[in-house]
Formats: structure tokens, sequence, C-alpha cells
């Protein structure tokens, strides 16, 4: 190449090299951006996830713990390793349960199989073994007799109304409940303990309750021409407890559980036969300083008031069925007749046992939606005992409504 040529050539480099580095360090061109964009990117960035509960936080707490690696070599202490990790197998041979935990669980298989077990086209399990009851109790309670000869003596309560709760965990529940005047007023009116155990084979229940509110008495005298006398009586307190188990011939049908335990769901209609035992203490005692002044009439001069104290120790028969009332309603009525001994603990040695005849009756009426359930249970308790010239007639009637929660 010539000199000419070279110089040309450099020349033409030495001008465009400066054109190249200035076109790259000069501004972008803007392109414009649409204002829907923008502000879908604003909306972007100002949403934050929202915070996890505390109920969230716990149970990936609980999910991590469990899932959390841990030593599976299968030794005597392997089982206690998988249960707080959530495997526990009963049926796994190998899991090295100690005996006793297995005699425990082989019990309770046993036992669930033997005195827990339906027909599941009659009955079906509510899923829950929580229960959580809040209920409206009302009751009243009477007594008829012939205290001293000739003289009849009729009283009745006042209508006592408790409120209450009671709380099952699966066949077992605990209920209390106390009058609303000792709640407003004070004192010591009325109050009831109740505990049942009910499976599909049996169930028992046993009460305390007592009475302390005012009673109505009507004194009838045939001395005088059967006259009869009115008035209001107070310091009469009446004490009850009790225990009464009975068994279910059709079992595998029925669910008492389903009208008064609500631990069941009764899908057909049925009933069954029912045999039992109970037991039952009275005291009805008056206080002689509160005796009204025209009960002294009929009171013989030199006599203590009259006073019932007595147990009972009876044998019953009886049959209840449950009535489906479309998907969500339920219907029970059970009669229970029972007869046995009783013994008057107060009463000259010759007059201290006789022939007691008692008759209870219970009707339920239940209506379940999902996991809440509300009802009315009426229940009787009517008690007959006479001898020579002494009877006594006393009776519980007893209305309450509730409404709870399983889970």
């Amino acid at each position: 190449m010539n000199y000419k040529l070279r110089t040309i050539l450099i020349l033409m480099l030495m001008l465009f090299v400066p054109v190249l580095s200035w076109g790259q360090d000069a501004e972008q061109p803007v392109v414009p951006v649409q204002q829907d964009t923008v502000m879908a990117q604003q909306d972007t960035v100002a949403v934050e996830q929202p915070k996890a509960s505390l109920k969230q936080r716990i149970t990936k707490r609980i999910n991590d713990k469990l899932n959390e690696p841990y030593d599976t070599t299968r030794d005597s202490r392997y089982w206690w390793r998988a249960m707080k990790h959530g495997k526990i197998n009963f049926k796994d041979s190998t899991m090295g349960y100690p005996k006793f935990l297995m005699f425990c669980y082989k019990t309770y298989v046993w036992g669930d199989k033997a005195f827990n077990s339906y027909d599941s086209a009659y009955v079906t399990s509510t899923g829950k073994n929580w229960k959580l009851i809040l209920k409206s109790d009302n009751w009243i309670d009477s007594y008829i007799g012939k205290p001293f000869k000739d003289v009849r003596v009729l009283m009745n309560s006042n209508l006592v109304s408790n409120i209450g709760v009671s709380l099952s965990f699966m066949a077992v529940s605990l209920g209390y409940s106390i009058s609303i005047s000792n709640l407003i007023h004070g004192g010591k009116v009325s109050n009831k303990a109740e505990f049942s155990f009910t499976c599909a084979r049996f169930t028992a229940d046993a009460y305390y309750w007592e009475n302390q509110n005012d009673i109505n008495v009507i004194y009838t005298d045939k001395n005088l021409d059967d006259e009869r006398h009115k008035f209001r009586q107070s310091g009469i307190s009446r004490k009850a407890m009790g225990l009464t188990a009975y068994y279910f011939f059709n079992n595998r049908r029925y669910a008492q559980a389903a009208a008064y335990c609500f631990s069941k769901y009764q899908k057909r209609s049925a009933g069954s036969f029912l045999a039992g035992f109970s037991l039952q203490h009275y005291d009805v005692k008056v206080d002689a300083d509160q005796l009204a002044d025209e009960a002294h009439a009929y009171i013989p001069v030199g006599t203590d008031p009259p006073r019932i104290l007595y147990n009972d120790y009876c044998v019953l028969v009886g049959y209840g069925y449950n009535w489906v009332l479309g998907r969500k309603w339920l219907l029970n009525l059970t009669f229970t007749p029972y007869l046995g001994y009783r013994y008057n603990i107060l009463q000259e040695d010759g007059e201290k046992s006789a022939i007691s005849l008692n008759l209870r009756g219970r009707i339920g009426v239940v209506y379940n939606h999902k996991n809440f359930f509300m009802g009315i249970q009426g229940f009787a308790d009517h008690h007959r005992y006479s001898k020579n010239d002494s009877r006594l007639i006393n009776s519980m009637i007893d209305f309450t409504a509730l409404a709870g929660i399983r889970f």
C-alpha cells in the first residue's frame, strides 16, 4: 500500500472512532409506559402477604415437629419416639410396647367391640368425643302420706329453676346445676349433681339432689269431718341420692345415648326391652323451729314432726323406643317400673321393711345440626310404699331444656 492510501485510512479511523464512542454514551430514547402498567406495579409492591394466624403458626410447629427425622431403631424405646412424632401403631408388633400398655390397649379393643358396637344401618357415631351442654332444669317434688292416724298430708314444693352445665367425654358424663335463686338472692335453695356412663349394652347413672325451697302443705283430719287446711311451710329440707343401671337387650339397633347423651345418631327407628337395678336413699326432714303455727294442730302433743328416711333396693324392667323423625329429629320414650324392698330407718323394728313399688318415665326430643344439638327432656320418678296404717307416695317431676356442642 502506498503512502497516500495509508494516510487516508488513518484519518478516517481517527474521525470514526470518536463518533462510535459518542453513540454508546448518548442518552437512550425514552419509551412511553402505559399508566395501567405503572399502577399495576405499584399495587403489586403495596400488597403484602397476610400474617399467619396463631392457629396456623401452632399447626405449622406441630407438623414440623411430627415430620422431623428421628431414630427408627427398633429397640425397646422405639414406641416412645414414634409416639412423639405421631407414628404410633398398635398393630405393629415391632414397636416394642411395654406389656402393660399392650394389655390396656387390647382390653380397650375388646371392651369397645363387646360393649359399644352397633348395627351401622341403625346407629352411627357422631365422630366427636367431647360434648359441652348448657341446660335449664325445672322441677318439683311432692309427698302424700299418713304421718299420724286419721291425718293425711299432701306437700308440693314450689317450682325450682336451676341452670347448669354438663361435660362429657366418650361414654362418661358429669353435670351440675344450681338454683337461680341461689345465685341472685344467696342462700341455699337447691342443687343437683349427676354422673352417667352409657355404652351400647348398658347405662348407669348416679345422682344427688337437695331442695330447701318452700313447700305448700294441705292437712286433712278425719276426726274433724275431713277438714282441709292449707298453708305454706319453710324449713323442710329434702335430699335424695341414687344409682340406677340397666341392660339393653336390643343393643345392636337401639341407642339410648342418641336421646340422652348425644354421642350417637339413631338412623332408623328402633326399641329395646331393658332390665337392671336401682338403689335410692331419701331424707325429708322438718326444722321444728320453723314449723308453721297451723301445723301444730295436726301433730300429737309430745311428738316430733314427721320425717321420711328410707332406702330402696329394687329391680327394674322396662322398654325404650327411639322414633327417627326426618334427618335431624329424634323422639324417645322410656318407661321402667321397678319393684323391691324398702328399709325404713326410723320405723319401729317390726315395721322397718316393706315392699316398694316404683315407676320411672323419661321423654326426650333432640334436634341435631352438624356438631350442634338442642333438645327438651322430661323425667318423672314415682315411689309408693304402704304398710298397715303407714302410707307414703313421693314423686319428682323434672323438665329440662338444653343446648350443646360436640368437639
